[in-house]
């Protein structure tokens, strides 16, 4: 590429000269010789240089190049993937681009479902702004960081991470490579990975998911289907209390969502009669999960007015302590949205997990299915 680039400036100065000897076509006669000795020169220079410096670069060729570059990138994909190191490839907010096999062992998260994703959601909340931070820092060129952090789904197991910034070939923003380890080891082995066993904590909580699917599945198949209002009503009365703190529900309409149930801890007082009292369209969560189909999942969210304000302008998940929450489309594909189920998590109890959100996803679908069969 370097060579590329020098024989194109050889060209283009050669290109210059050539004009140069053009405009001295008018000078007195007795100087033509010295304009012409000039462009012999320049002749020569083409013959003698340019000439066989192109022909060295046509040798290779664009295609040449373009195939040892495609080359090189396969070779450093394949060892990125297969360095038995997790590592991750993100952007300047966290966003990220790759994972390797090891990394994927080593988080429990598929590398399909993180890509795209922030890499601080599968941190423990408490370590995400200083993540945040270190990764910005990297990318500023700040230098290399280091710190530790926690896994959401192993929150005992400290995890050193490395940072350390990156430029990739024919991007103009660098990026930071991670790499992960746990922190009292230098290398991790795989005896030493969070692996697949599952804990006891771990079983008792898929056990409790499967009952509460089987519960919501009993409730939909045990009711009259076709009406959209009454099956939200017995779907949040399953997953009031033993799911969530706070259930809402709003239901697509033929022009606009409307609020149908909202099901609120006993000492929530006047903000369970303002939530129900809301429109969902002053509720930028509801809307974007209506309109755009996806199931949001934030911890701690950032944005205290995501789901709006209530009647003394305070904002809801503020007034709610909200501490996690899932918003949650209910549609079949490819079809409309027929609803958005909204859930809160308050105070000290732990914040919806991957695992939660996947079973409320699977459990969404159902209820969009019996929200639409007619009656």
């Amino acid at each position: 590429m370097a060579q590329t680039d020098e024989f194109g400036e050889e060209l283009a100065d050669f290109v210059r000269r050539v004009a140069e000897l053009k405009a001295a076509r008018s000078v007195p006669a007795d100087d033509l010789p010295t304009v012409l000795d000039a462009a012999i020169f320049e002749l020569d220079h083409v013959a003698g240089k340019l000439w066989p410096w192109y022909e060295s670069l046509s040798s290779t060729g664009p295609s040449g190049v373009a195939s040892v570059d495609r080359q090189e990138q396969q070779l450093l994909k394949a060892l990125f993937q297969r360095v038995p190191v997790p590592v991750a490839l993100v952007d300047r907010e966290t966003v990220v681009r790759r994972l390797n096999l090891a990394a994927t062992s080593f988080t429990g998260v598929r590398a399909g479902y993180a890509t795209g994703r922030p890499l601080t959601g599968f941190l423990a909340h408490a370590d995400r702004a200083a993540f945040r931070s270190q990764a910005a820092a990297v990318a500023r060129g700040e230098g290399d960081r280091s710190l530790t952090v926690h896994l959401q789904q192993q929150p005992a197991v400290p995890v050193r991470a490395t940072l350390t910034a990156l430029r990739p070939s024919g991007e103009p923003r660098t990026a930071v490579l991670v790499v992960l380890q746990p922190a009292d080891s230098r290398v991790p082995s795989p005896e030493r990975v969070p692996g697949p066993v599952p804990t006891l904590t771990e079983t008792t909580r898929h056990a409790a998911l499967m009952d509460l699917v089987d519960a919501m599945t009993t409730a939909l198949l045990s009711g009259p289907v076709g009406d959209p209002a009454g099956v939200l009503e017995r779907a949040a009365g399953v997953l009031h209390g033993r799911f969530a703190d706070w259930v809402v529900a709003d239901v697509a309409g033929a022009a606009r969502l409307s609020r149908t149930t909202v099901l609120a801890p006993s000492d929530s007082g006047e903000g369970a009669r303002d939530v129900a009292a809301q429109d969902p369209a002053v509720c930028p969560l509801v809307v974007e999960a209506a309109r755009g189909g996806s199931t949001a999942l934030p911890v701690r969210p950032e944005d205290p007015d995501a789901f709006g304000r209530d009647t003394s302008g305070a904002p809801i998940l503020v007034r709610a302590n909200v501490t996690s929450l899932l918003c949650v489309p209910l549609t079949t594909a490819p079809g409309p949205v027929q609803g958005v189920l909204t859930l809160f998590r308050s105070g000290a109890r732990r914040a919806f997990s991957m695992a939660e959100a996947q079973a409320m996803d699977m459990m969404s679908r159902h209820l969009s299915l019996a929200m639409s069969t007619p009656r």
